[in-house]
């Protein structure tokens, strides 16, 4: 049995979902990075589906397209039947992305969005979409790279703060720094024809817009529980969160973070 603590806290509060999906365009992130790929009668796999909503504009790209979501989280997998019941091409099952339910060469597009970084065993998990994808088949993987740690000038105080946090993190296998490394897991699950795209995702120049800024506040109040642990108290915790978003909003500080896409082809 798996002992090791793991981030379910924040992957489990029934507000993530909805966060994760109010930051995404889900037709325009389709017609971005998956359209060209899937052809009539593709058969799709979404790694880490959540309520299946980016599933469900890929299932709109052809009539003949059937389209499948795996999940860890059941009440995840449950919103997603129930929001798509009335497509009969989507399917969405429970299981883990490191040792998924499908027989091999199954499907002829596999992908993964800001899933990598929760994972305790990447590698193997990378190996798994491999698997499941047909010969010739392609598999994309898209993750970030230095989430909550890029800032300048620096708040020595935010600094530390963080990083106390991430060391409790360590155990559970998140990786602020997962999107770098993503072609070498490509490449290592065997992977052809590479190809990587790396884009800004956070920038924050200057006084963060109130939208963005109750994102924010909305992320780091999922996470105080966790924070609060690594921290020493919930008091502790608030105070950090509070000047962090303080930081945000002031005229004169930047945040940044990357997004990396990575695009293999299975060998024939």
């Amino acid at each position: 049995m798996n002992t090791v603590p793991t981030i379910d806290y924040i992957m489990e509060d029934p507000r993530e979902a909805a966060r994760l999906e109010a930051k995404v365009d889900p037709d325009a992130w389709v017609h971005k990075y998956l359209a060209q790929r899937v052809g009539p009668s593709a058969e799709v796999l979404s790694v880490g589906c959540g309520p299946g909503v980016i599933l469900n504009e890929v299932s709109e790209l052809h009539p003949s397209v059937h389209a499948t979501g795996i999940d860890i989280s059941a009440d995840r997998v449950k919103e997603a039947i129930q929001r798509n019941r009335e497509n009969p091409r989507l399917k969405f099952v429970r299981g883990d992305a490191q040792g998924m339910p499908f027989s091999s060469d199954s499907f002829d597009l596999v992908y993964s969005r800001m899933l990598l970084q929760y994972l305790r065993e990447k590698e193997k998990a990378v190996a798994e979409m491999v698997r499941v994808c047909k010969p010739q088949g392609t598999v994309l993987l898209q993750d970030l790279d230095g989430q909550l740690l890029w800032h300048y000038p620096e708040d020595a105080r935010v600094q530390r703060a963080v990083e106390k946090v991430l060391a409790s993190l360590a155990p559970t296998g998140f990786d602020p720094f997962i999107g770098r490394k993503l072609f070498w897991l490509a490449q290592k699950a065997g992977l052809k024809k590479l190809d990587v795209q790396v884009e800004c995702y956070h920038l924050i120049a200057g006084a963060v817009e109130q939208r963005i800024l109750r994102q924010w506040e909305l992320k780091l109040d999922i996470a105080k529980s966790r924070m609060a642990k690594a921290l020493g108290s919930k008091e502790e915790a608030e105070e950090q969160i509070q000047r962090f978003l303080e930081y945000l909003c002031r005229p004169d500080t930047l945040t940044y973070s990357v997004q990396f896409t990575v695009t293999g082809e299975k060998a024939a």
